[in-house]
């Protein structure tokens, strides 16, 4: 069974969250001003970007302190009544054992609509009375609903870690997890996380996982996405779809065009839909999608998107009927989109070398790389006179005679001869 990454190597202690060094100082003051008197301001409202390491920074903390942490989400606990039934008791009384508490309301930016009635006012009376720490967390700490709440808490601003902490932290995850990777390709992963720890973490997870060895060219073809995060949902709602519309209504929140989300879908349907009737019935509608997608390329008839679009995601989604959900399985980047990454220099290289096959032998450039690209190959392995001739009479740069040759000896002596 997998697991999460983000979850398997999250921070024990202080010393291993990513950047933040002042915030979680100012944290840490705040928590051991307890032990001397009440602080006047009994809550500490923690803020930022999502994935930077505030929740954890309280966990670990209390971990580091040895104090009990009572931990929710806000949003689980909308009401003001369940709010005062978890932490207006957690707040007033000390722990079984005599461990010293803190509690955690994570979340509070899911406390919306009238559902929430009362809410935050509840949070705001129990802060006011609170006899031990409370941490409240949110993305943004200046939205309009905790106008007075901010009153009665100590704001402290988590920003986002610099590329370099990140890098350090996969760093250490790649040790345990015995994978050798190349710097540029955990940089990368760093840099295209925009400070986002958890991302970060994901995306190598979902790159390394399985390998021993990860290189630059296994990742480098990431650049054509902004962030995964919005995929991995869209890939949750149309293969876990419970409705047609739901599933259809997912494409709308792809950041990738049909073609691309097609190759998405087609990678990761297999690990998730276990059983063999289901996956044979949703690779048959992702096979009609496909039939569709052909028709479109060769007649231009845009029209039919619309069937493309139905059975790749209604199709896909109602295929799922014996499945059973076991453990938690990652979503896998398309191996066919890596492949033509990992190949474009090479295909460019060949594409450069059928047209200067095309000027002399009056034929496309597409075919001259398929049928007589091979042949040359060969020559220039074997024939080193023979291949100098046909490098003069095409014209070829050492570049092309290098790729050709596939052997710096070869590729000398066929030099050597051009002069």
């Amino acid at each position: 069974m997998y697991s999460a990454w983000a979850f398997k190597h999250k921070p024990k202690t202080l010393k291993e969250v990513v950047g933040n060094r002042e915030a979680i100082q100012k944290l840490v003051d705040w928590v051991k001003s307890w032990d001397r008197e009440i602080p006047k301001k009994r809550a500490a409202f923690l803020y930022g970007p999502p994935g930077i390491g505030k929740t954890v920074t309280v966990e670990a903390l209390a971990n580091d302190l040895k104090m009990e942490l009572v931990e929710k989400n806000a949003s689980d606990y909308r009401t003001e009544e369940a709010i005062n039934r978890f932490a207006g008791l957690a707040s007033q009384y000390g722990s079984l054992f005599g461990a010293k508490r803190i509690i955690l309301l994570d979340e509070l930016d899911g406390l919306t609509g009238t559902a929430d009635k009362g809410g935050v006012k509840a949070i705001t009376d129990i802060v006011k009375i609170a006899q031990c720490p409370i941490v409240l967390i949110a993305n943004n700490a200046y939205d309009l609903r905790f106008l007075n709440l901010r009153n009665y808490c100590l704001l402290i601003e988590f920003k986002k870690p610099a590329a370099s902490e990140v890098l350090n932290r996969l760093k250490i995850i790649c040790l345990r997890e015995g994978i050798q990777a190349e710097e540029n390709a955990l940089k990368f992963i760093a840099n295209r996380s925009e400070g986002d720890v958890r991302s970060a973490i994901n995306d190598l997870q979902a790159l390394a996982q399985g390998k021993r060895k990860l290189t630059y060219e296994d990742v480098s073809w990431l650049g054509y996405r902004d962030r995964q995060e919005a995929i991995f949902t869209v890939l949750r709602m149309i293969i876990y779809g419970k409705t047609c519309e739901g599933a259809k209504r997912a494409v709308d929140m792809a950041d990738v065009d049909i073609d691309m989300l097609f190759e998405w879908i087609y990678e990761n349907v297999p690990a998730h839909l276990t059983d063999p009737h289901d996956l044979a019935n949703a690779l048959d509608a992702l096979s009609l999608a496909d039939v569709y997608r052909g028709r479109i390329r060769s007649t231009q008839a845009w029209s039919l998107v619309r069937y493309v679009i139905d059975f790749m995601t209604a199709g896909v989604a109602m295929a799922r009927v014996n499945t059973k959900t076991s453990g938690w399985t990652p979503f896998r980047f398309p191996e066919r989109i890596q492949m033509l990454s990992r190949s474009k220099a090479e295909r460019a290289m060949q594409l450069e070398i059928g047209q200067k096959i095309k000027r002399r032998c009056h034929i496309s450039a597409n075919r001259a790389s398929k049928e007589i690209l091979p042949y040359l190959r060969i020559i220039f392995k074997n024939n080193v006179e023979m291949a100098a001739g046909l490098a003069k009479w095409l014209d070829l740069s050492p570049e092309m005679v290098d790729y050709l040759a596939e052997s710096e000896e070869k590729a000398g002596a066929i030099k050597a001869l051009l002069g």
